[in-house]
């Protein structure tokens, strides 16, 4: 009876894993981290000066990806603000402690679109800071845009016009490694000035929002995230299934062993 029973749960388990598989491959809208990956080496982005420059090549400092588009009428501007704020706020100092990237994913925006709000965002920065070295705004082509954000795990939906993306910046090494994620549109100075000091010893770290990105899935029609009780599920009837198994695994064991002594 306990060989049947054990059998069956086998068939659960072994039915369930390439289910749970199946959902972590499909792969939708969200920040899906990917922590201690590097950027490609061969990236070309345009600047808000008109150079065409390789992204691996300016970077030599912690680096911040700002993933946005120009024209966005949701929380591009209020991310970009509390960019702005965090950078007026944080004792680490742009230009020579980090550096910030903020780049369109939109690739039919254009480089003008780039520099006018590179005008308008650094007027928001107070204080004295090296904004002309330390924020750059990029444009790119759609092959170079999609490598970017497939590299760092940032997947977005287009709506007509507009993008459905979440809300989010990317921390990297000077070497180029992701070694953080900042989540929403709002960032704390010490949380900024952690991801620096991490970055620039090339030590990454999780966020909470990887088990949230697991439990909830984007709506396109809503245009909100809601909970994932299919994934979950199958998360909990799996782990369910494997204790039960042990349980009686180890049961049968200490039957069969009592029986040999007796």
């Amino acid at each position: 009876m306990i060989l049947k029973k054990t059998g069956m749960l086998l068939v659960i388990i072994l039915l369930a894993i390439p289910f749970l598989k199946a959902q972590d491959e499909d792969v939708k809208l969200g920040v899906y981290e990917k922590l201690d990956e590097y950027l490609p080496s061969d990236l070309i982005f345009v600047t808000q000066d008109y150079d065409t420059v390789n992204l691996m090549s300016l970077i030599d400092k912690p680096t911040v990806i700002v993933p946005v588009y120009y024209e966005c009428p949701g929380i591009c501007s209020p991310l970009l603000e509390g960019v702005a704020e965090v950078i007026s706020r944080s004792s680490v100092e742009i230009g020579k402690d980090y550096q910030v990237f903020t780049i369109s994913f939109d690739y039919e925006e254009n480089t003008k679109l780039a520099r006018d709000k590179k005008k308008t965002y650094s007027r928001l920065v107070q204080g004295t800071h090296d904004l002309e070295n330390g924020w750059t705004f990029f444009t790119g082509d759609s092959t170079n845009v999609h490598r970017m954000l497939n590299s760092v795990g940032y997947h977005i939906m287009r709506d007509g016009q507009e993008w459905i993306h979440p809300g989010a910046i990317i921390v990297l090494s000077p070497e180029g490694k992701i070694t953080r994620y900042l989540h929403g549109t709002y960032f704390l100075p010490f949380d900024l000035k952690m991801s620096i000091v991490e970055a620039s010893k090339g030590r990454s770290g999780p966020t909470i929002n990887k088990v949230l990105e697991f439990c909830f899935s984007y709506d396109a029609e809503g245009k909100k995230y809601v909970f994932n009780v299919t994934k979950v599920s199958g998360v909990i009837i799996m782990l369910f299934a494997i204790s039960l198994f042990l349980t009686l695994f180890i049961k049968n064991k200490r039957k069969n062993k009592f029986t040999k002594e007796s």
